[in-house]
């Protein structure tokens, strides 16, 4: 963002924080903050961090409500923009006893001062997390806040950050715009008309690509909440009887082909296993005939959920959407919170994940097509220099995902480039993620990731592993052209 707009608000953030109580706590941002200690090496990251550090945010995997951006509408509240709707947050708000439904979780009905004065109160919880660096990014940053959060300063921050949302700097476009973000990838629904999309494609004032994201989890896998009703919803879309099997398949391929129609460039598979195995077409329409009835056993589940894996991997090849998998996650594990609020909100959990004998026969058939791009996240790290490093390194196909969820903090991300690198080196990955519906955290998280990609390269640097140009030149192709070319764009 421009130091002009940031003088600024911290020039009126000021005039509330003039007179700070006694024992309040002032904060800013370490300008070196995640680079390396030693002086040295720490000068040779600080060169390379500012030849990426104002580059365009390319975000080809995200979680943000595209109506955001063509509403346009101010931000409600402090507690909307920041607590609500974040289950990074509201997790560790949870844990330390704080009820969901008191937070505002799921549509509950909260006040939004004492969303805020809670968090405020629970500060300390986020000391040291990925979240609690990125909050305090955005609130320096974004809104000029010079005092860390307490139950002593809460109410004081809700009204300086309630006053700069009604101004038009702070509009969703105008940040957009600020943060500097190029492609911004939504996740959608297989059935979605896409209006939005349509609608920030043609406006000629919005300079952005938003693009949309094939995301069919709950169209093919019987064991997701809403398989039935959502594959009536498609059989009844194409005017198809619901157990019509290859009726079932060319709807899904008909509505990939809308998606592309739309921009999109991938479609996402958030699977608890990255299993793939293909049957024949009879056994696969009789599994599909009971999938529709409800009456498939928990074994044939799978067996059908891998089956139709793999039918989007021979979609993959044929219409060139990217196909990235988000396994190892087991989704909405506290039964009653998910009944009560819904999914995504806080309580999915990893699992042990296995990719080299799961995805064996899906590489077999199409690790080594042409245009084919298969993009492997993980959730459990050991698996990045046991199986997805060495997998990158072979298959063309196939490129390594940025840490996520429970990884994408500064240290879980040096560790993955460490398992990684040595095997696969930088080129097999496929760019940061931001992963995030917090549509103002997207800066601070595509920073962090810049500056301990700067710090990596830079003990590369002081150990003669590379070269000075040659590590700058990688820093901005992991900002860049990595991205571009693993999700095509």
């Amino acid at each position: 963002m421009t130091s002009g707009i940031v003088a600024n608000v911290k020039a009126q953030a000021t005039r509330v924080f003039d007179t700070l109580d006694d024992g309040d706590a002032t904060w800013e941002l370490d300008p070196d903050r995640l680079l390396p200690l030693d002086e040295q090496t720490r000068a040779i990251a600080r060169d390379l961090y500012a030849a990426v550090e104002t580059m365009p945010i390319i975000s080809p995997h995200g979680h943000v409500n595209p109506t955001l951006l063509t509403e346009n509408i101010p931000f409600t509240d402090p507690a909307a923009l920041f607590i609500t709707d974040d289950h990074y947050v509201t997790r560790l708000l949870h844990a330390a006893g704080n009820p969901l439904a008191e937070l505002g979780v799921g549509g509950a009905a909260a006040d939004p001062r004492t969303v805020w004065r809670r968090f405020c109160e629970h500060w300390h919880v986020f000391a040291g997390t990925a979240s609690g660096a990125w909050l305090r990014h955005e609130l320096i940053e974004l809104f000029g806040i010079g005092v860390e959060p307490s139950a002593s300063t809460a109410d004081r921050i809700f009204d300086t950050i309630e006053g700069r949302l009604t101004s038009p700097e702070m509009l969703p476009r105008e940040l957009f715009e600020r943060f500097r973000i190029e492609v911004l990838a939504t996740t959608d629904d297989p059935l979605d008309d896409l209006t939005h999309h349509d609608a920030l494609a043609q406006d000629t004032c919005f300079s952005g690509r938003v693009l949309p994201t094939f995301r069919p989890d709950a169209y093919i896998d019987p064991r997701v909440a809403g398989f039935h009703e959502n594959v009536q919803r498609l059989a009844e879309h194409f005017d198809a009887p619901l157990d019509d099997y290859h009726r079932y398949l060319s709807g899904l391929a008909s509505r990939r082909e809308y998606f592309i129609s739309r921009g999109a460039i991938s479609a996402d598979h958030g699977v608890l296993e990255p299993f793939a195995t293909e049957l024949d077409d009879d056994a696969a329409a009789a599994l599909y005939s009971q999938a529709v009835r409800g009456a498939l056993a928990p074994q044939e589940a799978r067996l059908f959920a891998g089956h139709m894996l793999f039918q989007m991997a021979k979609m993959s090849v044929r219409d060139g959407l990217v196909m990235t998998v988000h396994p190892g996650v087991s989704r909405n594990h506290h039964a009653p919170t998910f009944r009560a609020h819904g999914p995504d909100t806080g309580h999915d959990i990893p699992v042990r994940t296995e990719f080299t004998n799961n995805l064996r026969e899906l590489l077999g058939a199409f690790g080594t097509a042409p245009g084919f791009h298969l993009v492997l996240f993980a959730v459990d790290e050991t698996t990045f220099s046991r199986e997805i490093a060495p997998l990158a390194g072979f298959y063309p196909s196939v490129f390594i995902g940025a840490p996520w969820w429970f990884l994408d903090a500064p240290d879980a991300i040096r560790r993955f480039r460490s398992a990684t690198t040595e095997t696969a080196g930088f080129y097999r990955g496929a760019g940061f993620i931001d992963d995030t519906r917090a549509f103002l955290s997207i800066p601070a998280r595509h920073d962090t990731a810049r500056r301990l990609d700067a710090g990596f390269l830079a003990q590369y640097v002081r150990e003669g592993r590379l070269g000075a140009v040659e590590a700058e030149r990688i820093a901005v192709d992991l900002v860049d052209s990595i991205p571009r070319k693993a999700f095509k764009l």
